[in-house]
């Protein structure tokens, strides 16, 4: 197995034989050692392709609350993908859509229902790690979303009392100054809108721990087990991997933006992988902290196009990350680090020169229409589109996922009943995200 940051979803026809990045996360567990492939032929109700966090908590609801037989299938192991790299915000959101957005694309009341659904999301979250003792060091409770300039500024206070007023949740709007003695004195920060329920975690750890709760039901987990060709015959689904095959009733795709880009035909050409990049420094003394004014540990992020997203880790470093490359072969670019580097000394100058501990990239997935689709039809699901915000949306995802496979009726939202649209042009989705990067950074920077 190689350890292969180059993978590219647009490019490569598997992510096969790739191993965990050289992340933070990664030098705080003990990598266990791997399942065993597939091997023969098997034959099971529900198979799961990927097991991330959405991949393992169907897997969970499928054989808890519905005693189904399923299987889980990864292509590496566990960990490989977005569900061990990301940055460990649990937050409720997902997608790039406000809900004061939600509510003119459609009304108030699907809103509101959406809104509910991550409410759920963030407290399945919780439930999960307290019920099954999953040891992921979460941290205190509190989102702080930070205006970068004076327009961000009017659009929080906007969102804030649309969350209050309409969708009786709790979104307090902090005063810059407020922000700087209480939280953090960010050196770019106009003010702040705060939700009292998100927080951070170990991704890694968390993922690892979802994988044992799924091994005590019984459930088998198949790792280095990549499925390299999906048929449809006579209404069952035949997966062939490198050393067996699996024919199923039913199939989940879990792969998120670790899809290749031919797979399904309900996912081919549907969504847009897109690169992130996160920067851990070296443990921050007591005297750098007070020197930088960081007082909290919540999770915090700005209102950028091109966001920036950070967090205080238990052990004192700071977690700052941002988009990375365009293309998976530049990944690793210095550029990319340098220019998280460079924010962060914008946002605290006193750490501008403090040193750099890991530096590793991930990939996320994005939908045409800036929302994630959670879709059971016909005898297949998938999940995907979380836009960054998985590690908490992906909790309500394989929930919903399992209840639809096993035909109870679920809310009847966008994010439930509308399949991912195509992208148009498709084969020009990377050139349109060039286009939409310079466009973001040139009204980050004036407008």
């Amino acid at each position: 197995m190689t350890t292969n940051t180059s993978y590219d979803p647009l490019v490569d026809t598997s992510p096969a034989n790739l191993n965990w990045p050289d992340s933070y996360w990664a030098s705080t567990v003990n990598k266990p050692i791997s399942n065993s492939h597939l091997s023969g032929r098997l034959q099971t109700d529900v198979a799961i392709i990927g097991a991330g966090y959405t991949g393992l908590i169907t897997a969970y609801y499928l054989a808890t609350r519905f005693n189904i037989d399923c299987c889980v299938l990864e292509a590496n192991t566990v960990g490989f993908g977005a569900s061990g790299r990301n940055a460990g915000f649990v937050l409720k959101g997902s997608g790039r859509l406000g809900y004061a957005q939600m509510a003119k694309r459609w009304d108030l009341a699907t809103a509101k229902g959406i809104y509910h659904e991550f409410s759920q999301a963030v407290d399945r979250v919780g439930e999960l790690i307290n019920t099954h003792q999953i040891d992921c060091d979460p941290q205190e409770k509190g989102y702080l979303k930070i205006a970068h300039n004076s327009h961000a500024l009017k659009s929080l206070q906007s969102a804030s009392s649309f969350i209050t007023e309409h969708l009786g949740g709790e979104a307090e709007f902090i005063s810059q100054s407020r922000l700087t003695s209480e939280f953090m004195a960010h050196h770019q920060a106009y003010g702040a809108m705060r939700l009292n329920d998100g927080f951070g975690l170990n991704p890694l750890k968390l993922v690892l721990g979802y994988k044992r709760m799924v091994e005590k039901q019984k459930v088998n987990i198949f790792e280095n087990t990549c499925v390299k060709h999906w048929f449809e015959e006579k209404g069952k689904h035949r997966l062939i991997t490198e050393h067996g095959e699996i024919l199923a009733n039913k199939v989940i795709s879990a792969g998120n933006a670790y899809t290749p880009k031919v797979f399904s035909p309900k996912l081919d050409e549907k969504f847009l992988p897109i690169l992130s990049n996160i920067i851990v420094t070296e443990p921050l003394s007591h005297e750098e902290l007070q020197l930088a004014g960081l007082h909290t540990r919540q999770v915090t992020m700005d209102t950028r196009i091109l966001k920036y997203y950070y967090r205080l880790l238990p052990d004192n470093r700071l977690l700052l990350g941002g988009r990375g490359a365009i293309y998976g072969k530049d990944a690793m670019n210095p550029v990319y680090a340098q220019r998280l580097r460079y924010a962060l000394g914008q946002c605290f100058p006193s750490l501008a020169n403090k040193s750099i501990s890991h530096n590793w990239t991930g990939w996320i997935a994005a939908a045409m229409d800036d929302m994630p689709h959670v879709y059971a039809r016909g005898g297949t699901g998938y999940s995907l589109g979380y836009c960054g915000a998985g590690v908490s949306f992906s909790a309500q995802a394989g929930f919903r996922l399992a209840q639809s496979i096993a035909g109870e009726e679920i809310p009847s939202l966008p994010l439930y009943t509308n399949p991912l649209p195509h992208f148009p042009m498709p084969r020009l989705r990377r050139l349109g995200q060039w286009g939409y990067y310079h466009y973001g950074w040139l009204k980050d920077r004036y407008l």
